[in-house]
């Protein structure tokens, strides 16, 4: 019996890559079309799984499994926008600027029979204080563009992050320890 189907419900090219990682390239990529907009009250936590869940039914088949993910970054109670303008940018990282934030990284893992699998990684990340001159310098970069939290782990931001406790690869999009044991589950070889 052959390896299983899978269709990457995101057009991330992080996420592709940290499949490869881990020895997976999908069979088919399909972006899941879905209104992201939290729900009045909605806590960051049940946000993110909801939004990996709706993502793989969305992209659903009766021949594949599809993997989803989404990646919330949370202060508090309250979730950050993916920053598709620098001034949202600039608000995210003034508000995490020398605080802890939690990334909340779901996955969920959608058989052929409609069989539904999820996990959940959560991380927390710590910025050093930052000037405002280190701010202008990485809005500059333009790395923050449609990034959760307005940074890129994977990129410059590194340089001022003091700690991080948890998943790297969840704060990139997609957690590999927790993707790992989705995908096992449900019969993959891994590299």
């Amino acid at each position: 019996m052959g390896q299983p189907t899978l269709v990457l419900a995101s057009a991330s090219p992080r996420r592709r890559e940290l499949l490869a990682r881990i020895g997976i390239v999908p069979d088919a990529v399909a972006p899941a079309d879905i209104d992201e907009t939290p729900g009045k009250a909605e806590l960051p936590r049940d946000y993110a799984r909801r939004m990996a869940r709706e993502k793989a039914v969305a992209a659903a088949s009766d021949s594949a499994h599809v993997l989803a993910g989404d990646t919330v970054i949370a202060v508090g109670r309250r979730i950050l926008p993916k920053a598709e303008d620098e001034a949202t940018a600039r608000k995210c990282l003034e508000l995490m600027s020398g605080r802890r934030h939690r990334v909340l990284s779901a996955i969920a893992l959608r058989s052929p029979d409609g069989t539904l699998r999820e996990r959940m990684s959560e991380t927390v990340v710590v910025f050093k204080r930052l000037s405002p001159d280190e701010i202008t310098a990485y809005l500059a970069s333009g790395e923050w563009h449609g990034k959760a939290g307005g940074y890129a782990i994977q990129g410059s931001a590194e340089g001022l992050i003091r700690r991080i406790d948890g998943s790297h690869s969840g704060v990139v999009g997609l957690p590999l320890y927790e993707t790992r044991t989705l995908l096992l589950a449900a019969g993959f070889s891994l590299g």
